[in-house]
């Protein structure tokens, strides 16, 4: 028996770009005590990044894939296919690495092995949607001689931030900011510097405040106005807003505000022409705000959610959905004279007419430092297998 474990070092989230570090053990568990008998072997180990990609025969029509067919393999093969079982289709993948060939461990020892590889920067991100799925692995395969080959699958999180592979880093190391106290490999300075770049494009483009007024109006008149002094940011932050009913025409009773994603297929891959676009929530504020003169909302962008992007089979984007209920009648009619005396009681009224409408403002969201996303990723760092 030999147990494999492989831990990703910074975390289970990454920048497309990024470079991936795992290290691999492999053990003996037996007693150091125990003979020489116990020795195991394994005849080879291999490791491979691959992007699986599943649709929803219900809302997605594919054309016929020619990968189809790795989806099952023989028990008795040795050839290393990293999606064997898996459902839907392999659309990107790295070229595997062998780890060793012949290895032997006594009883109680432990051989390690660092895979590193760069995440391709051409790939969709991670993406769990109603109509599409997009889902990166790190498969670890070994063979001990003459027995089926075993999988360690490793799921982890990608994140795409758009403009990185377009930069350029610096040809003259002495310009580039660096640690004359530590001695780094080349691939993993670039990583870092990569890293810093993606954290300074972030903050640039969701820094940028400029106030943007938008009146709300419907058929009968003017309902009040809405501010909001940004439309770009990252996961994790929060989309802040705030309303003025104190100049409206028409009163306002109630409003809903909600942060949702919209997740279009397009059209040559609908599987009917003119299918509804698929609506997730995120977060929702609703207030009642008859007679109120200025209300605000704070919705949080989950960590845990993908930024917007397109591929060519499917385009995510974020907005945020208004719902607005006003009253079909003046502001001096919502409440009536409950007493004649001298001390007036007024109360809201057993029924009035309403109008309801909607409206939608198109909102932009960006990732965040992987790092940060790491500390909610439902993935582990770690994961084990017994061979």
């Amino acid at each position: 028996m030999i147990e494999v474990l492989a831990k990703l070092g910074r975390g289970p989230v990454f920048l497309a770009g990024e470079v991936l570090e795992c290290v691999i053990t492999f053990t003996n568990p037996l007693s150091a005590s125990s003979t020489s008998a116990s020795s195991e072997m394994l005849a080879w180990a291999s490791a491979q990044i691959h992007c699986q990609f599943h649709a929803s025969e219900n809302r997605v029509a594919l054309p016929p894939s020619d990968g189809s067919k790795h989806d099952v393999q023989a028990e008795n093969e040795t050839v290393f296919v990293p999606n064997r079982g898996e459902r839907g289709q392999c659309i990107l993948s790295t070229p595997p690495k062998i780890l060793f060939c012949d290895l032997r461990l006594d009883p109680g020892e432990s051989k390690s092995y660092s895979y590193c590889e760069t995440l391709p920067v051409d790939g969709p991100p991670s993406f769990r949607g109603q109509s599409v799925k997009y889902v990166y692995k790190l498969t670890i395969g070994c063979q001990r001689v003459n027995s089926p080959i075993k999988l360690l699958r490793v799921p982890f999180r990608v994140l795409v931030l758009h403009g990185l592979k377009d930069y350029q880093f610096p040809q003259d190391e002495a310009v580039a900011p660096s640690n004359p106290f530590l001695e780094e490999e080349e691939s993993l300075k670039k990583d870092s510097r990569l890293a810093d770049l993606a954290t300074e494009l972030l903050m640039v483009a969701t820094s940028r405040r400029s106030l943007h007024l938008y009146n709300i109006s419907n058929t009968r008149g003017k309902v009040g106005t809405f501010c909001i002094f940004k439309t770009v940011y990252k996961i994790g932050e929060d989309v802040i807003g705030t309303f003025n009913f104190s100049e409206g025409d028409i009163p306002c009773l109630q409003f809903s505000v909600s942060l949702q994603t919209e997740e279009s297929i397009q059209e040559e891959f609908q599987r009917r022409k003119g299918q509804p676009v698929s609506f997730t929530t995120h977060a929702r504020h609703q207030e009642s705000c008859l007679h109120t003169a200025q209300s605000s909302f704070s919705l949080p962008i989950p960590l845990s959610s993908t930024p917007g992007f397109t591929t060519n089979i499917v385009s995510l984007k974020w907005r945020l959905h208004f719902e607005f209920v006003t009253s079909g009648e003046s502001a001096g009619t919502c409440l009536v004279r409950g007493s004649q005396s001298e001390a007036v009681v007024w109360t809201g009224v057993e029924q009035m007419e309403v109008d309801t409408f909607s409206w939608d403002l198109p909102i932009k969201v960006l990732p965040t430092n992987p790092i940060l996303a790491s500390y909610v990723s439902q993935f582990s760092s770690t994961n084990s297998i017994t061979i």
